[in-house]
């Protein structure tokens, strides 16, 4: 089982870098940087995870800036978005810039999505609430086009992109990996029809147990003719809890991703030298 840390990150927080290296260091797989473009004041909407909206979900930068200085300032450490608001962006700049964080960092791009959960914020955008998984999904499929033809195009019910040249393409082939995030079993079903792994948030109110639905999801995978082996499951929120993190691994999950504040190095630097010990006693 690899080991992941997400962060906020903020013009308070650690920096890409220094986080990355400290990440690195301690045996660190990935880091997850995840997106909100604005909040707005509004703030009709409830936060997907309940209580009160952290300031950092105002304050966090861009996930493709900072995860570029992370993987520049390290050689192994693969970088992820967690998640990517697809439903908020251009569907040919995106598919561009996942192709081009992939070749800076020499292939270590893990694409994560989500379908977010601010109606407002993404009707800032011209999202609308209520189709924003069917976009996800075709924004989706139209970056597969672009990441792997030569001349791509792709016409669905919402996105529509016309015959066009466009690189570079990625580095891994045939595209780096769509990890799709959210709850069971709406986004377990997404990541089954068109994703490259399932990422459940331990942290959600809704869950006394992220892993009982692991014998469904199993089911389901192969109901659907696909191979366990494609659809990795990572578990955002992980704990800091020995056994159970070796629960996790015996269980089959691929990643345990905890999620850490957005502070600076005097503060996280201890919490990280404490995973270190625990990332140390679950592999070995």
């Amino acid at each position: 089982m690899d080991f992941g840390a997400s962060m906020f990150f903020t013009d308070y927080s650690m920096t890409p870098a220094e986080l990355g290296q400290a990440l690195e260091a301690r045996g660190f797989e990935s880091v997850w940087a995840p997106e909100h473009s604005h909040i707005p004041s509004s703030r009709l909407t409830p936060p997907a995870g309940g209580g009160e909206l952290g300031k950092q979900y105002y304050d966090v930068m861009d996930p493709f800036v900072t995860l570029t200085a992370a993987a520049m300032a390290t050689k192994t450490l693969k970088v992820a978005t967690g998640v990517c608001l697809v439903i908020q962006r251009d569907t040919v700049q995106t598919a561009k810039l996942v192709a081009s964080i992939d070749q800076v960092s020499g292939g270590r791009f893990l694409f994560g999505i989500g379908g977010g959960w601010n109606a407002e914020e993404m009707a800032d955008h011209g999202t609308a609430f209520a189709t924003r998984f069917k976009l996800m999904r075709e924004r989706i499929a139209a970056m597969k086009e672009i990441w792997t033809r030569s001349e791509p195009e792709y016409h669905g019910e919402i996105v529509d992109v016309p015959k066009m040249r466009t690189w570079p393409k990625p580095v891994q082939k045939p595209h780096p990996p769509i990890i799709v995030g959210g709850a069971f079993p709406q986004s377990a079903r997404r990541a089954i029809r068109y994703g490259d792994g399932w990422v459940p948030n331990a942290s959600r109110p809704q869950y006394a147990d992220v892993t009982e639905f692991l014998p469904q999801f199993r089911q389901m995978t192969a109901e659907a003719g696909r191979d366990l082996a494609t659809i990795p499951v990572s578990i955002f929120g992980a704990p800091e809890n020995l056994d159970r993190l070796k629960r996790f691994r015996d269980q089959g999950i691929a990643r345990a991703v905890v999620t850490l504040p957005s502070a600076k190095g005097d503060e996280i630097l201890p919490v990280l030298d404490r995973w270190a010990v625990l990332i140390r006693q679950t592999v070995h």
